[in-house]
């Protein structure tokens, strides 16, 4: 197992002012509510009597029965089985609402054009007229009561639109099972006042540095950085993105012989680090050989000290829990994601 490191012996650690404040924004995910701005994500429309064959046609989950108010998680991907993209696609009812990263948004739209030929499917980028903050942690709920914003039982990825203040919002049930969270979309103008609304009802303001050891906590893998054009769906474990009785897709011969036939050479997994922490693209190895390589890594705050933990990919022979590995002078020990004892601390 891994040792616990204080916050001074941290390699990369920031300052120790810094440390206090990100240490506090991740303990109000954990035992409170914390508030953060999804500035980063954006929002397409997709309506058009064609809209769910086309879309259900383009990604690795099924569109096709998701019910009104559901949402889904997905891969858009090439040809040869490699991810372009991941998204959520939501059902409203007229429309299907796609959420992407902001990094992804150019990429998703050229593809989308590319695949409308003869389709009655019209794309509208949303993306300048909605506006959306998240809120997680055990007390979140009561956070949205107080805040005037009544949410009924939601399924993850579940939504409602609620009247608040005169105004419409949207409320999305996160689908991180780690964390209670929800996802709120508005008009950008009602903005400051929900994020108001929300603080005086007691979120606390949680930043990205936070979010991201909240993100490698939970084992959450992201497009970019995780998932590259170069990996496979089944290689990445979101097993959550994919659906194998859907019908065809873009690249769904590769995603179905590598079910069928069990190919999977690798596998997304959690490290627990002892020493200094290793760089994204630092390859892991056994006996001197590369089984694997780290694609993100942090110290998550554990008691008085931290954790140092990292995720990223291993050969699926090597991929046992407890055993070791190295990356460089690095001691590796294969964890189960989530990292649990982090989030239960």
């Amino acid at each position: 197992m891994s040792t616990v490191i204080p916050h001074d012996r941290a390699p990369g650690a920031p300052s120790a002012e810094q440390a206090v404040g990100i240490r506090a924004e991740f303990d109000a995910i954990r035992y409170a509510c914390g508030l953060y701005d999804l500035g980063s994500r954006a929002q397409i429309a997709l309506t058009g009597n064609d809209r769910v064959r086309w879309l259900n046609g383009m990604v690795t989950n099924n569109v096709r029965d998701m019910a009104n108010g559901h949402g889904a998680y997905a891969f858009l991907l090439n040809p040869q089985g490699h991810i372009l993209a991941d998204l959520y696609a939501y059902n409203r009812s007229e429309s299907l609402l796609v959420d992407v990263d902001q990094s992804q948004l150019e990429k998703v739209l050229q593809i989308f054009d590319h695949y409308i030929i003869m389709d009655d499917v019209e794309v509208t980028n949303l993306s300048e007229k909605l506006a959306t903050v998240g809120v997680a942690g055990p007390k979140a709920p009561a956070v949205l009561h107080s805040a005037g914003i009544e949410v009924p039982p939601l399924q993850a990825l579940q939504f409602t639109d609620v009247v608040w203040k005169d105004g419409s919002v949207t409320v999305v049930r996160t689908d991180n099972e780690s964390v209670v969270g929800y996802e709120l979309r508005l008009e950008p103008g009602n903005l400051p006042a929900l994020r108001d609304a929300l603080l005086r009802a007691g979120a606390k303001p949680v930043g990205a540095p936070a979010l991201e050891l909240l993100r490698i906590a939970c084992g959450i893998p992201r497009y970019g950085q995780d998932i590259r054009e170069r990996d496979l769906p089944q290689e990445t474990e979101q097993q959550r993105a994919l659906h194998f009785s859907k019908g065809c897709y873009i690249g769904q011969e590769i995603v179905e012989r590598i079910r069928s036939r069990g190919a999977v050479h690798r596998k997304f997994t959690g490290f627990y680090v002892d020493g200094r922490l290793p760089a994204p693209g630092t390859k892991v190895q056994a006996d001197g050989k590369d089984v694997g390589e780290i694609t993100s890594a942090a110290s998550l705050p554990v008691g008085s000290g931290e954790r140092a933990v990292a995720l990223g990919y291993i050969r699926r022979e090597m991929a046992a829990p407890g055993k070791q590995l190295q990356a460089g002078t690095t001691q590796l020990t294969i964890a189960t994601l989530p990292f649990k004892e982090v989030l239960e601390h």
